[in-house]
């Protein structure tokens, strides 16, 4: 077993790769009580097209979400009440590159944990079962799709995007899971939820040998091709430049988004990452020029917001909030942005978001949750995001003046909206 200490940030992570191809990371915390472990597959929402035994197939939209629900499934009853039992707080979510399965306990943790290990690798479905998980999850995606806030970001990719998997909701819609079996739901597992497409997490005072002897005693000795992905190629351009849609709010609400060049895998993802939300916090941060000037103005109001996201093969910067003129507010982001460039950041400004950034890093290292989650995403895109140190210092003033000249333009914009709807 491998151990690496960070000294800038004094944390140690212990590492080995199992005969199967199961990466194991654990991070010791001395002294504290609560322990965490995540359990994840490089299999998200956007991964409906692959390669499997050298023949291409299209699955329905929705079908990781739905496979996460049913996971928990076992021929003895339920997973999440057996770990309840043992005074786990179990939970998963679906994102759309990666599926985690978590728990975090004070107690019996290596029995929660063969328990974690068992159920996420042993998938038991029958066509009851999924039949009426169809009902549930179709309801749940019908209260999504009520929501303002899912429909101004949902119009918002499908402006950035013509082709990539980006544009299609995690969830899926109540049409295309009508389509997945119990068939379909083992085929994917079969194909992604194999230890050598997967990653073990533990954060708390635990022993790493522990950890890694009872993985090597509870998963397959055998860890399962690679399987390639189609997410779609993507042009430069948007798609559609304005989506526009009428619902039951009270006051218009708008989202003005920017289609990034990508990053590629390794630390020029985790570099382009930081770059993007310093970038962000520059353009559009609440003590920014442009956000003081536009609230000045009642243009926008403190629900304005923005953010820097990646996925793989795409990237976006967006912000919006309620406006009841939002063409103006997306025309004046851009002008910010070209502003910006010609005329430079302020020296003093660009320095206290630094700081910010780099803080904001270093006190999510007081998450076990967010320990586990970064390191598992650093394993997937190939980098190590307990390096964040020694990215910063390789970031200048530069890069975010480039960032904001190649990306936030006129041609890469696009506007999606919500108003109210007529009587």
């Amino acid at each position: 077993m491998k151990q690496k200490f960070y000294e800038r940030i004094g944390e140690s992570v212990y590492s080995e790769r199992l005969p199967n191809g199961l990466e194991i990371r654990v991070v010791p915390k001395p002294g504290y009580v609560k322990k965490y472990a995540f359990f994840a597959t490089r299999y998200g929402g956007m991964d409906t097209r692959f390669c499997l035994n050298g023949r291409w197939l299209d699955t329905p939209a929705g079908i990781a979400h739905y496979l996460e629900h049913k996971m928990f499934d076992t021929k003895e009853g339920n997973a999440l009440q057996e770990l309840a039992k043992n005074g786990a707080e179990p939970n998963a979510f679906t994102s759309n590159a990666m599926t985690g399965y978590y728990f975090d306990s004070t107690d019996h943790f290596e029995e929660n944990l063969e328990i974690l290990l068992s159920f996420v690798s042993i998938p038991y479905f029958t066509e009851e079962s999924v039949a009426k998980e169809q009902g549930i999850i179709g309801q749940e995606i019908r209260m999504i799709e009520d929501n303002p806030d899912w429909q101004l970001y949902m119009g918002m990719l499908r402006g950035l995007y013509s082709t990539s998997s980006a544009r299609t909701a995690i969830a899926g819609t109540v049409e295309s899971i009508s389509h997945i079996t119990a068939e379909t739901l083992y085929d994917c597992h079969k194909a992604f939820y194999t230890p050598s497409n997967m990653i073990l997490t533990v954060v708390g005072d635990v022993d790493p040998v522990r950890v890694v002897d009872l993985a090597r005693h509870v998963l397959p000795r055998e860890g399962g091709p690679a399987i390639p992905r189609d997410h779609g190629t993507e042009p430069a351009e948007v798609a559609q430049r304005e989506t526009r849609m009428e619902m039951e709010v009270s006051c218009p609400q708008f989202l003005a988004g920017f289609k990034c060049a990508p990053a590629a895998e390794g630390e020029d993802y985790l570099r382009l990452a930081a770059i993007g939300d310093m970038a962000c916090d520059i353009l559009l941060g609440d003590s920014s020029p442009l956000y003081l000037r536009l609230y000045d103005q009642g243009l926008i109001n403190t629900s304005f917001g923005g953010a820097f996201e990646m996925m793989p093969g795409v990237a976006y910067l967006y912000a919006g909030g309620d406006s009841k003129d939002a063409r103006t507010v997306a025309e004046e982001i851009r002008k910010e942005a070209a502003r910006l460039v010609m005329e430079g950041i302020d020296e003093g400004f660009y320095q206290r978001v630094r700081r910010s950034a780099f803080g904001e890093n270093l006190r999510g290292l007081n998450s076990f949750e967010n320990i586990a989650v970064s390191l598992t995403e650093g394993y997937f895109h190939g980098y190590d995001p307990l390096r964040f140190p020694q990215v910063f210092d390789t970031i200048t003033k530069d890069d975010i003046t480039a960032f904001l000249r190649d990306n936030i333009t006129g041609d890469r914009m696009v506007l999606s909206e919500i108003v109210p709807r007529e009587a």
